[in-house]
């Protein structure tokens, strides 16, 4: 026997099969695309997306006949919401947290309730990105899709009900939409009124780890899916990437290293509220009961994307993605640079979720290398981590170590840099694409195959390698994290003006 994690994000969707032993029988992966069909807009054509994630399930699931699949669960991102029927039909796209939309809705709860009251009912930082602001647009601005939908489904909750499962969100998920109330862990009646959106409109709301049913017949049938295959309710990505880490008792914490890198610590209680909305901290439900987690993120692997399509591009062209940044890795100096960059490319994460900001590369010289100003960029994205870090030991919120995954835990050079800087072990897992891996984790303890979450990390997770930080390299960083840190505040005023220019 098997199980199957499923997990769908922004750019792609992926199915893998794990054996009880932990081990990956088969996985399939496809890409997602983005539609735009106005300036600002981003939205995934729902059903398409649908027909891409049982295209993945039917691949896998072809190759389980010796280990049957049992039971599944989603991962997936949060905020994107699709419009539903009780039936089961699709009505419409799902708007991504990218998209412009529905931010003016956040003034009028702004006036209406203020950031401080918000947030002791639901602990995010106020924000267009997040669904409530999409379902109040929707509400407005196309008021005869919004009547027709009964539901409006996260993805994981979406894929969950598809398949023939019932219409809930775990609380993770629900957290995203900016309803949902943390302490009572239930839609919160005040929110739901002051936006002026629909209770019935939304999910149950039920733990992760639920059994919401099992795979309808039609669809097992077509996706080469053995009968009474159970549905698993799942959870926000990062909180599946997690679990799918290990990271499950207070203390602990991932660093997802993708297109943003995110540091997910987990802890046992709800913190004080002030001192983390003061840092633009979030707080979240993890999957396992009693646990919650926070992220900490900013760009990250989209700034060494940038890099090698400015200054290695014929490189890539000629040798592919895997030998460029080999490549790349080994021009760059051992010890610390002497550049200080800004990681503002884009609008950035907590403490500062600056919009009219900017990269800076500062200390440029004729004889800079590339290697250079690369490492330069792996320094600056743990520099800015490294005060959310800060802030949070202050809290008593202090990891032991990091437990690396995404794509740019597979480079060596990046995880020691990380190590040397934040002083922390950096920990890479065998599996470093933890998301589908969590959930077919939460798929094995709703049914049974484990006793314990500790129980699943100890069959499914193991550790491949540890990075230690270098004692010599880590003093010299911190004088350079002292550095950059006056950055920021010296050239503030000067790149509001260049970007207001712009």
């Amino acid at each position: 026997m098997s199980l199957l994690g499923i997990d769908v994000g922004t750019t792609g969707c992926k199915a893998a099969a794990f054996a009880l032993d932990g081990r990956c029988i088969a996985s399939a992966y496809r890409e997602v695309p983005t539609d735009s069909p106005r300036p600002g807009w981003a939205q995934l054509d729902s059903r398409r997306v649908f027909a891409l994630v049982k295209e993945a399930i039917a691949e896998v699931a072809s190759q389980t006949g010796g280990d049957p699949i049992t039971a599944l669960s989603v991962s997936s991102m949060g905020e994107a919401a699709t419009p539903v029927t009780l039936d089961r039909q699709i009505l419409g796209p799902s708007i991504l947290m990218s998209d412009a939309r529905g931010a003016e809705y956040l003034v009028l709860l702004r006036e209406a309730i203020g950031q401080e009251a918000f947030y002791a009912i639901n602990p995010n930082v106020l924000a267009a990105t997040y669904t409530m602001p999409k379902l109040c647009w929707l509400r407005d601005h196309d008021p005869d899709l919004y009547r027709q939908a009964d539901r409006f489904l996260l993805w994981a909750d979406l894929v969950v009900f598809l398949l023939g499962g019932r219409d809930v969100t775990c609380h993770s998920l629900a957290n995203r939409t900016l309803l949902f109330d943390l302490r009572r862990e239930a839609w919160s009646d005040r929110l739901i009124e002051l936006t002026g959106l629909d209770l019935d409109k939304l999910a149950t709301c039920v733990p992760a780890g639920t059994v919401a049913g099992t795979v309808c017949d039609a669809l097992a049938e077509e996706l080469a899916l053995p009968a009474g295959v159970a549905i698993v309710v799942g959870g926000h990505d990062q909180c599946c990437n997690a679990l799918g880490a290990g990271a499950i008792s207070p203390g602990s914490a991932v660093c997802g290293i993708g297109t943003y890198e995110c540091i997910a610590p987990v802890f046992d209680h709800v913190p004080e509220g002030a001192a983390m909305l003061e840092c633009g901290f979030n707080i979240e439900h993890h999957l396992p009961p009693g646990l919650y987690v926070s992220f900490l993120y900013n760009q990250s692997g989209s700034l060494v994307r940038w890099f090698r399509d400015t200054f290695a591009s014929a490189d890539h062209r000629l040798g592919g993605a895997a030998d460029i940044y080999d490549t790349l890795s080994a021009e760059m100096p051992l010890e610390p640079t002497r550049l200080l960059t800004l990681p503002h490319f884009e609008t950035t994460g907590p403490p500062h979720f600056a919009a009219d900001s900017a990269g800076v590369i500062l200390g440029l010289r004729t004889g800079t290398t590339r290697g250079e100003i690369l490492k330069s960029i792996m320094e600056s994205v743990t520099f800015y981590l490294a005060e959310n870090v800060d802030a949070l030991g202050r809290m008593g919120i202090r990891p032991g170590e990091l437990i690396a995954t995404g794509g740019g835990a597979k480079s060596d050079a990046w995880l020691q840099i990380k190590a040397d800087i934040l002083g922390l072990p950096l920990v890479r897992p065998r599996v470093t694409e933890g998301s589908t891996l969590g959930a077919a984790m939460l798929a094995g303890l709703a049914t049974g195959v484990f006793a314990t979450p500790a129980e699943a990390v100890d069959r499914f997770v193991a550790r491949q390698r540890v990075f230690e930080p270098n004692p010599t390299r880590h003093a010299a960083y911190q004088h350079r994290l002292a550095e950059y840190r006056k950055l920021y505040p010296a050239l503030r005023d000067l790149l509001r003006s260049s970007v207001h220019e712009l």
